[in-house]
């Protein structure tokens, strides 16, 4: 009868303080910013369910003594504040500019990356020429057009205009450079054009680099400000961002109100954050700057 051997585990090495040390300050250092991030949503929320006199109070407190709830139906039921439709507008406008930039940036990127062309770079390069352009030379012919068109306090005056993203275009074309061309050679075989060769096969396994184009593209169009304010003159096409500003201008400020109303317009943007950001991350990192 033959005995196994016996493996012991060899005693670990005493870790140097040194890098003990330094792990301990990193993880103090991350706590910290950490909690400066999160600072102003804290007093965001805090405020938005504190009475007038607890946020006006001297004496400052972690949180309320007494919550209140009832804030948020105030916000919406306030005459002067049209949140339930600032919300639905806001809520149309992001998800219509992100899938139709989205679409269009990635069907350009894939056409730069992929189609043989002789001018692709020199289109490329024009592109990218129009980021050195500051929106504020384009603000008044963007707003000519478009009143001429008779889209103002419209919704396809607030969207059609921002649909083409050109950093977006930029973020797929880099992204479609390094796509295996392996899995394009299969699909051309199986008789795949460009336009299902795009849908069927690129579209699918690109998802990374679409959620973090659509994400970013989601926060800058639910953040609009001025477009939005200068096209929405109708109270019926106010953005939340738009039906906020009208605090800051009301002759009595509402503070509580404004508060509850501010984190309620944060809420879509964290949840779309905490859905996605590993998706972000692997977008961001795959989408390199080679050529």
């Amino acid at each position: 009868m033959t005995t196994r051997p016996r493996f012991t585990e060899r005693p670990r090495a005493p870790q140097d303080p040194r890098v003990r040390a330094g792990r301990a300050l990193r993880a103090v250092i991350v706590t910290v910013l950490a909690l400066l991030f999160l600072l102003p949503f804290y007093l965001v929320v805090r405020n938005g369910l504190a009475t007038e006199q607890d946020i006006t109070a001297p004496d400052w407190t972690f949180f309320p003594r007494d919550i209140q709830w009832s804030n948020l139906a105030e916000v919406f039921d306030d005459p002067n504040l049209p949140m339930a439709r600032a919300l639905l507008n806001s809520t149309l406008i992001a998800v219509s500019t992100t899938v139709g930039t989205v679409l269009l940036a990635s069907l350009a990127g894939y056409g730069l990356a992929r189609i043989p062309y002789r001018h692709a770079n020199l289109v490329f390069y024009a592109i990218l020429g129009t980021l050195m352009v500051p929106a504020a030379v384009t603000f008044v012919p963007s707003f000519v057009l478009v009143s001429s068109l008779g889209w103002i306090s419209t919704l396809r005056g607030l969207i059609v205009p921002t649909l083409f993203s050109a950093f977006a275009c930029f973020m797929f074309r880099q992204y479609f450079l390094g796509f295996p061309r392996e899995l394009e050679d299969a699909a051309r075989v199986d008789g795949l054009g460009y336009w299902r060769t795009y849908w069927r096969i690129v579209v699918p396994n690109s998802r990374p680099v679409f959620a973090a184009v659509g994400t970013i593209v989601f926060i800058g169009a639910w953040n609009a400000f001025l477009w939005p304010l200068v096209i929405g003159q109708d109270r019926e096409s106010w953005t939340v961002q738009v039906a906020l500003s009208t605090f800051t201008t009301a002759q009595n400020l509402n503070l509580h109100e404004l508060f509850i109303a501010a984190a309620i317009s944060i809420a879509p943007l964290v949840v779309v954050f905490v859905l996605l950001q590993r998706y972000i991350v692997a977008g961001v990192e795959r989408s390199g700057i080679d050529d």
